[in-house]
């Protein structure tokens, strides 16, 4: 079978949405948020310049539907770590998808998607959100959990931006890799283990 005609196959069985979707993520990935169109990701994809627009009417829309997909990948990678408990390993599965995922990471949490304009992006962002305060939720009671969850989240984005930036110099990495070093400094912090005694 031709390529043509594998293209018009896939597209007659509904998964051109998926297709212009991982060929904007290759996009996005490789030449960065600028480069990114619904025109290229369709040329990307081996599709008419006006096919997509079906599924992306702009470029916003197809911004947005990258966002939620990385929250969505963000999530399952959270779910797999915190399978065996502890709170290290969902901080350490936060950064490697950074790590892993740079421009979408970028894409994710910069300015260049409104959230609430998109139930879709929404919904896979407050599932994240819920998953890094589950892990401390089931072992302080509220509002600690939560509170204690907010502090890990800016820990671990904080260090994941820091390792993408490069702001952490290989010399202050002692000649560790990221995953060692990310691993090394999540160890050396004690999370709150009981809710905090109010004050006198």
């Amino acid at each position: 079978m031709s390529t043509s005609a594998t293209r018009r196959r896939a597209y007659h069985h509904g998964n051109l949405r998926a297709s212009i979707l991982r060929a904007a993520g290759r996009l996005l990935e490789w030449k960065g948020l600028a480069a990114l169109s619904v025109r290229a990701a369709a040329r990307r994809a081996g599709v008419s310049h006006s096919a997509p627009y079906r599924h992306f009417p702009d470029r916003e829309s197809l911004l947005a539907a990258l966002a939620a997909e990385g929250f969505r990948t963000l999530d399952r990678a959270l779910r797999e770590a915190g399978a065996g408990g502890g709170l290290r390993a969902p901080g350490e599965a936060y950064v490697r998808f950074a790590l892993a995922n740079p421009q979408c990471f970028r894409l994710m949490f910069g300015g260049d998607v409104r959230i609430r304009r998109d139930r879709a992006l929404a919904e896979a962002a407050t599932r994240v959100v819920e998953r890094l305060s589950q892990a401390f939720t089931s072992q302080l009671p509220e509002p600690a959990g939560h509170d204690a969850s907010i502090a890990a989240w800016s820990l671990v984005h904080g260090l994941a931006l820091l390792l993408l930036d490069d702001k952490v110099a290989e010399a202050a990495r002692r000649g560790r890799e990221p995953e060692v070093f990310v691993r090394a400094v999540l160890s050396s912090i004690r999370f709150a283990a009981r809710a905090p005694q109010p004050s006198a």
